[in-house]
């Protein structure tokens, strides 16, 4: 298990989060607080506060090509 910490603070981001985790078998979830989340669902993302950065915890091995694609997301958007 491996764990980050990442920001989905805009629509735009959220669909492509759950388009990228999608494409691998992994179970991803999102924590925020007490409140855990299917990372693969994008109307369980959109159940958190997403105006904070979020906890994402990966079950299993890294895949090749997962931490780069998760790359985007460890840092928050600059588009304001």
């Amino acid at each position: 298990m491996k764990e980050y910490t990442i920001y989905l603070d805009t629509i735009a981001r959220v669909k492509s989060f759950v388009n990228l985790v999608n494409r691998y078998d992994n179970d991803f979830d999102l924590l925020k607080g007490r409140y855990v989340v299917d990372a693969k669902s994008i109307m369980g993302i959109f159940s958190l506060d997403l105006e904070e950065p979020l906890d994402l915890r990966v079950h299993g091995d890294i895949q090749p090509g997962l931490d780069s694609g998760l790359t985007e997301y460890l840092s928050a958007s600059t588009a304001n």
